[in-house]
């Protein structure tokens, strides 16, 4: 069935737009809630003016939606889990938890709905995809570590280290995170006594 909708329909359209929608859909949820009225050659003639508007509102929703693709594409989002000896989470990370991280680091508030749905029962990386229907497809870089690493692998990435996941054995993993650590404590030890030295020498 054609119908106008008469407001904003997620997957559907925007408001004006003329669009075909499987019939129970119309006449059970669209029609009766007031979103959308049936296309008749009436209702097609009089809504002219509301079917120009929403061609510049499709217009302007598209640029918003690009606008945040771009945003939020590449982002990193790392959660720490309990996991088991063979690296199994005991649980998942779930699409609500990936929507609520990105709010908190972008400000950028995502339907879950649009995040795609994968498994992610282990510990590693994964590229999510999320749906926007813009001209870009962004991807959200999910990292899952134990929760025990978490603090120490932030540690990490903030003192600019590349940080791997080891998918092996979970000690090994954690003296990694520890190693990379204490590197960075160490070169920022060495700036700070190179920094003192040269203090001195222009002193005296």
């Amino acid at each position: 069935m054609k119908v106008i909708l008469t407001a904003d329909v997620y997957k559907h359209g925007v408001a004006g737009e003329v669009v075909s929608v499987a019939d129970g859909f119309a006449r059970n949820y669209l029609i009766p809630q007031g979103l959308a009225s049936k296309a008749t050659a009436g209702a097609l003639k009089q809504s002219t003016k509301l079917r120009e508007t929403a061609k510049v509102r499709r217009i302007q929703l598209d640029n918003k939606l690009n606008e945040l693709a771009r945003q939020i594409d590449g982002v990193e989002l790392v959660f720490g889990r309990r996991a088991g000896a063979n690296n199994k989470l005991y649980g998942s990370v779930t699409t609500m938890e990936i929507a609520e991280a990105l709010m908190e680091k972008t400000s950028v508030d995502i339907n879950r709905r649009r995040i795609s749905q994968q498994s992610m029962r282990e510990l590693g990386e994964y590229d999510v995809p999320v749906r926007l229907g813009s001209e870009i497809s962004p991807l959200l870089h999910v990292v899952i570590v134990r929760e025990e690493d978490l603090a120490e692998y932030l540690a990490a990435k903030e003192a600019g280290d590349a940080v791997e996941i080891d998918e092996g054995a979970p000690e090994e993993a954690s003296e990694r995170i520890k190693e990379l650590i204490e590197a960075a404590e160490a070169n920022t030890a060495t700036l700070d006594t190179t920094d003192s030295g040269e203090e001195e020498a222009t002193e005296a």
